[in-house]
């Protein structure tokens, strides 16, 4: 059995429509996804009703990413304290929260946290950032003593995450398999390539590859650019030499 996994598409449908189109290539039978459909992309609104069709498709599997949350509980308390964090985020945000429209913010809000799945005698937890919180990091620098802290009490074969953006694994002590998948819409990989996992489970074995695709980034890139909030055209620039995760 093939299993897609992807993570943060962040709006950008030209690095989904490739990462799908890689996926039917591989014949996988199911695609995860964790989370982060909308912010901060170049065509929020089209991501989001991709996944809103799919919700009905028994081949998917979907959670909530930390920034589909922000989105659908937004006020103004988040936007200030976000402001001065990563103030391009937070216009970004308040302008995400203007043009979804309340099914999109309704579909985003409803999304579980996290989910266990079996296939094929496996156990995968779903998580967006790590079982314990949905904006912890999980990254390739993670002492491993950290990453089985954080799966303390956690029953699963498999752990599948995202949110840093950075592909990367880990094997523990207990012999769990943690991986985060990197990220579809906004890589910070050097070559910045959409990002996804493949998971092949057979004859008792389970094999694990980041698969990195190819994509329209200039279009992409280019349609970010014409957003209407003050910093999209930083974050065009990040879609095609990313340098730095949050301003």
């Amino acid at each position: 059995m093939k299993i897609a996994v992807i993570s943060d598409i962040h709006g950008n449908l030209e690095a989904l429509e490739a990462v799908m189109e890689d996926i039917e290539k591989e014949n996988c039978e199911k695609i995860l996804v964790l989370g982060d459909y909308a912010m901060a992309g170049p065509e929020p609104q089209s991501v989001v009703d991709y996944f809103f069709k799919k919700q009905f498709d028994d081949k998917f599997v979907m959670i909530q990413g930390n920034t589909d949350l922000m989105i659908a509980d937004y006020n103004d308390g988040l936007y200030s304290t976000l402001k001065s964090k990563a103030p391009i985020m937070a216009e970004a945000l308040k302008n995400d929260v203007k043009i979804l429209n309340p099914i999109q913010k309704d579909f985003l809000k409803n999304l579980p946290i996290q989910l266990k799945v079996e296939l094929e005698g496996v156990k995968i937890l779903l998580v967006h950032g790590s079982p314990r919180k949905n904006n912890e990091d999980i990254s390739p620098d993670l002492p491993l003593v950290e990453v089985e802290a954080m799966l303390e009490n956690v029953e699963a074969d498999v752990v599948v995450c995202g949110h840093t953006h950075l592909p990367c694994g880990f094997q523990t002590s207990k012999k769990q398999t943690v991986v985060n998948v990197g990220s579809v819409g906004r890589p910070f990989t050097p070559e910045p390539k959409a990002c996804y996992l493949k998971i092949t489970i057979s004859d008792g074995k389970t094999l694990f590859e980041h698969k990195f695709v190819k994509y329209n980034k200039e279009q992409a890139s280019a349609k970010l650019r014409k957003r209407d909030f003050s910093g999209a055209e930083k974050l065009a620039d990040m879609l095609l030499n990313p340098t730095e995760r949050h301003f």
